[in-house]
């Protein structure tokens, strides 16, 4: 009987301690369980009264009013500025107007020149260019 009563505590200890063990389990899979609840469901969002465009980078795609001589590239009717780059990148290509033997350099034409100021650009000074004629 003795045995019988060392088994009995051994597993009544054992018992006692699982549990605990269980327990801590259990919290861990139900923080993970919430925690994929909650990815799952995205939180409300508040309205801050403004609208989508508003919230994505309102500064570029502001419609900009291009200058007379810009205007002769890229239309007189106000765009963003992300579209007059690529209006003037369409010309540049379309007229091959890119340096063979530096791809980085623009060679003006007879449209791009007002808009430069010179006959030479670096892709890099292109847009730094483009700023001052877009209002």
């Amino acid at each position: 009987m003795a045995a019988k009563s060392t088994a009995k505590s051994k597993s009544k200890t054992a018992a006692k301690k699982s549990p605990p063990k269980t327990a801590a389990k259990s919290k861990a899979s139900a923080s993970k369980s919430s925690a994929s609840k909650s990815s799952a469901k995205a939180p409300a969002k508040k309205s801050s009264g403004r609208s989508a465009a508003a919230k994505t980078n309102s500064g570029l795609m502001k419609p900009l009013q291009p200058s007379r001589e810009l205007a002769q590239v890229v239309g007189d009717k106000p765009l963003p500025r992300t579209e007059a780059v690529s209006k003037i990148w369409t010309h540049i290509k379309k007229h091959n107007l890119q340096n063979p033997q530096n791809k980085r350099e623009i060679l003006a034409d007879d449209k791009l020149e007002p808009v430069f100021g010179k006959k030479k650009v670096t892709m890099f000074e292109m847009n730094k260019l483009l700023a001052g004629h877009l209002k």
